[in-house]
């Protein structure tokens, strides 16, 4: 419910402060008082156009805030605040966009009147108003409903991730499979493709590497025959000169190096091949891995781990496809299913539209309309997670009219009626808050009555919010609110006893001092009790 609502600088409100409470709020007070601003403060929360001609003359900005208190006693803060030319919005604190706020709006809160975009405009919300007037039985026909659809929508999942039909899959298995192969059976692995690079080298380069390794050899060959000569006579003069020894093994450790140097020569000449044959094999294993590069990676890192996703996707697929001919037949299956169970729960929601219909024609001929259509139609349609219908409503506020689409042929003050007949019928809501705006428009003597019933009805399990200028509603209210101005200053009263006299008085005969008209607001308050008890 709406726990708290602070409107500032918003028309001609300067600075307003209520706690609505529980069940049915009235919003009373001469006309021109102020009293519609508040349901547009409650428009704006829940992300309604914020037009520049909202601001008042006491600042720069208009100012709403709101704060709702869900079943759970889960809190939400709305603030919307209205500058020239743009709005900000915030939940919980936190900036968001006027369309978050219409969403959060759309499941607290509906606004009934003249011009609203309201649920029953939409399919889905219709067929939730049919649905919430189910037996227990009928109830769990939609269950049975969403069980299979969803059972349905995980077959279809799992043909999806085949990727296709079952053609089309072993014909991609059939692909996977190739380009796996192929790249295991090339026998590459991690590194080849540097040790190919090098070998290729060095076989297009033997006959000159040969030459060079030679001559290379040979000088070192010469060098440490020599260096083994100076560390010869190095050593002879060491033993003269006590300090030549470091010099003598300097110069043996450079000897030694020489002759380790020229191993290392001797190795890498021997391993020049000049083989026509041996280079013809490397060049061949070059150029097959580069066609193996082209296709699958511009690495042989990156084809190696191509190879590896093909692996897996061929073990998906094998497995998949070992299952195809279950899947289609249980698809077909639950398809089946789907439709059965739409159908039957067609028959239900088509049962309960009637009922509904008929009652909120009752309800709406106790109201002031006395040959008014309501038709809730359901209609066969794809099937979808809800099930295989289409919800609308057809309204006609007299039978000689042809019925239509509710947003085009209700007024304002039909609008309202029709929708607490139809809350009032199906024994729900949509929405824990309900605030209607001119719902008493054309309303009088019993009707008048029947309408503060209705209201209080509609409101024992919801918060209901009304402006209304009928005494015979503001006598069932659970909180009565008194809106007065006096030149540019609006106040607005929480009504005790005796407020709440004077303004109902007021409201009947137009004299709140008038003893009779007390006494008349004093019986029509205890009337209105002695019925809500």
């Amino acid at each position: 419910m709406l726990d708290e609502l602070i409107v500032e600088n918003l028309g001609i409100i300067e600075r307003v402060h209520l706690q609505p409470g529980r069940g049915l709020v009235v919003f009373t007070g001469e006309t021109g008082a102020g009293k519609t601003m508040l349901l547009g403060a409650l428009r704006l929360l829940v992300g309604g156009a914020a037009r520049s001609d909202l601001i008042g003359p006491y600042g720069g900005e208009a100012r709403v805030e709101g704060r709702f208190v869900s079943p759970d006693g889960e809190e939400i803060v709305a603030i919307r605040a209205v500058a020239p030319g743009r709005s900000r919005a915030y939940l919980n604190r936190s900036m968001v966009t006027a369309g978050s706020l219409e969403e959060l709006g759309a499941g607290l809160v509906e606004m009934v009147a003249q011009h609203e975009k309201h649920g029953l405009n939409r399919p889905s919300e219709v067929r939730a108003l049919i649905d919430r007037a189910l037996s227990v039985e009928d109830q769990e026909l939609l269950r049975d409903y969403r069980l299979a659809w969803d059972d349905l929508t995980s077959l279809r999942a799992d043909r999806d991730r085949l990727g296709g039909d079952r053609r089309s899959l072993e014909r991609e298995l059939d692909l996977v499979a190739y380009q796996a192969d192929e790249i295991r059976s090339a026998g590459f692995s991690a590194g080849d493709d540097e040790q190919l690079a090098i070998e290729a080298a060095r076989m297009r380069h033997a006959e000159e590497l040969a030459v060079r390794l030679g001559e290379a050899r040979a000088a070192v060959d010469g060098a440490a025959e020599q260096a083994g000569r100076a560390t010869s006579e190095l050593r002879k003069a060491a033993d003269l000169d006590r300090s030549l020894r470091e010099v003598a093994d300097r110069s043996a450790a450079a000897g030694a190096v020489l002759t380790d140097l020229a191993t290392d020569l001797r190795v890498a000449f021997e391993l020049v091949e000049n083989d026509p044959a041996a280079a013809e094999a490397t060049e061949r294993r070059l150029a097959q891995l580069g066609d193996l590069r082209r296709k699958y990676g511009d690495t042989l890192e990156e084809v190696l781990e191509f190879a590896d996703g093909a692996n897996r996707r061929r073990e998906e697929l094998t497995g998949l496809l070992a299952g195809a001919e279950r899947l289609e037949a249980d698809l077909a299956a639950a398809e089946e299913a789907v439709k059965a169970a739409g159908t039957r729960l067609l028959v239900v929601r088509q049962d309960a539209a009637e009922r509904i219909s008929s009652s909120a024609v009752s309800h709406l001929q106790e109201l002031g309309l006395p040959a008014p259509v309501v038709g809730l139609v359901v209609e066969p349609a794809e099937p979808g997670s809800n099930g295989a219908d289409r919800a609308r409503l057809l309204f006609a506020s007299d039978e000689r009219l042809t019925p239509g689409p509710v947003g085009r042929v209700a007024s304002g003050g039909e609008l309202s009626r029709l929708v607490l007949s139809l809350r009032l019928a199906s024994g729900s809501g949509l929405s824990p808050v309900v605030a209607f705006d001119e719902v008493d428009a054309g309303v009088g003597g019993k009707t008048a009555l029947a309408l503060g019933r209705k209201l209080a009805s509609l409101a024992r399990d919801r918060q209901v919010l009304c402006v209304t200028h009928l005494p015979q509603v503001a006598a069932f209210a659970d909180r009565h609110f008194v809106i007065t101005r006096t030149g540019a200053s609006v106040a607005v009263t929480a009504a005790g006893e005796e407020v709440r006299v004077q303004e109902l008085s007021r409201m009947l005969a137009g004299l709140p001092e008038s003893e009779r008209g007390r006494n008349h607001a004093k019986e029509l308050i205890a009337m209105a009790g002695r019925e809500r008890a």
